[in-house]
């Protein structure tokens, strides 16, 4: 059980240690920090470098995620061999921002497809992009819109699209859908002073859904790097207002594999699959049996080990 010390204490050990007992012993690779310049910010993008590896993974959390609570996942693709990075995204994790009032999710699309760009034209290996939670739909848009070929392959957990009502009661703590419908013209119409007001993630979206494990749970909805931490209601209308780069129907950019949680207490299947079965490129559903919104779970994480080993072996 991992020790619930000060909440800015957490690292990726504490979310490694919420594996199941034979994962975890092999989620042994620890992260290397390394800096990335984007703007007038400075994003922390955790590394599990393998120069030999033939196929590399950047791993997208979501809203309330850092690349040290995706850790584990990230150290079981380096287990693979994958060459693996993790950023972490604006507002989030130790990426340094300047004024986090100000950011907003289109930043996020931006600094995704940038940082794409920047890591295909370094390194010309095979590059398959996951996105956790909201990292899904983030990872499709910043592929579409970056256009980099050595992108080969999407793996989402969720593909949450906040256009489409069915998503709605995922995405309001107070009321669902009902209190979302009432509350989007509001958010729509907020002022430059309310855009800029923070506050705690865990008021405005039900983050003890993050993790059907209790302890994975507290730990996600406390780590102030994550979703212990504040965010602007100008982050959260402009996710809310925001549509995908291109229409499902369009997107032919590479092949798109969801591998959703079973027992999604959060985001169910339902709320991905209507946008999925619309997308124009080759795709795979496969369900991660007796998993959470955040998959630690067997047999659902002895599934999505056995997917990305898959696609290492197809990709490499």
């Amino acid at each position: 059980m991992p020790q619930l010390y000060s909440h800015s204490d957490y690292t990726h050990s504490d979310y490694t240690a919420c594996l199941p007992p034979h994962w975890r012993t092999r989620a042994n690779a620890l992260p290397q920090a390394t800096w990335w310049p984007w703007r007038d910010m400075t994003l922390h993008i955790a590394r599990a470098p393998n120069p030999a590896a033939p196929v590399r993974m950047l791993i997208l959390h979501g809203g309330g995620g850092h690349s040290g609570a995706l850790w584990p996942a990230a150290a079981l693709a380096a287990e693979i061999g994958y060459d693996v990075l993790a950023p972490d995204l604006p507002g989030y994790g130790q990426t340094r921002v300047p004024d986090p009032a100000a950011v907003r999710y289109p930043d996020w699309v931006d600094c995704v497809a940038d940082l794409l760009r920047a890591e295909a034209a370094a390194d010309s290996r095979p590059l398959i992009v996951v996105g956790a939670s909201m990292g899904g739909l983030l990872g499709y848009s910043a592929i579409a819109r970056a256009g980099v070929p050595s992108v080969t392959h999407l793996v989402a957990t969720c593909l949450l699209n906040p256009a489409d009502p069915v998503t709605w009661p995922a995405l309001s703590r107070w009321g669902g859908a009902a209190s979302l419908r009432l509350l989007r013209p509001l958010m729509r119409r907020l002022g430059p002073r309310l855009s800029r007001l923070r506050v705690p993630l865990r008021w405005l979206v039900p983050m003890t859904r993050i993790a059907n494990d209790p302890r994975l749970s507290h730990l996600c909805s406390t780590d102030v790097r994550g979703g212990g931490g504040r965010v602007a209601l100008g982050f959260l209308s402009s996710f809310l207002f925001s549509v995908p780069e291109v229409a499902p129907e369009e997107f032919t950019a590479v092949t798109v594999t969801l591998i959703h949680p079973g027992d999604d207490r959060w985001t169910p299947a339902s709320m991905s699959l209507p946008f999925f079965e619309r997308i124009a490129a080759d795709k795979t559903y496969i369900e991660l049996e007796g998993a959470g919104h955040f998959p630690v779970e067997e047999p659902g994480i002895t599934q999505m080990h056995d997917t990305l080993e898959r696609l290492f072996q197809h990709y490499a």
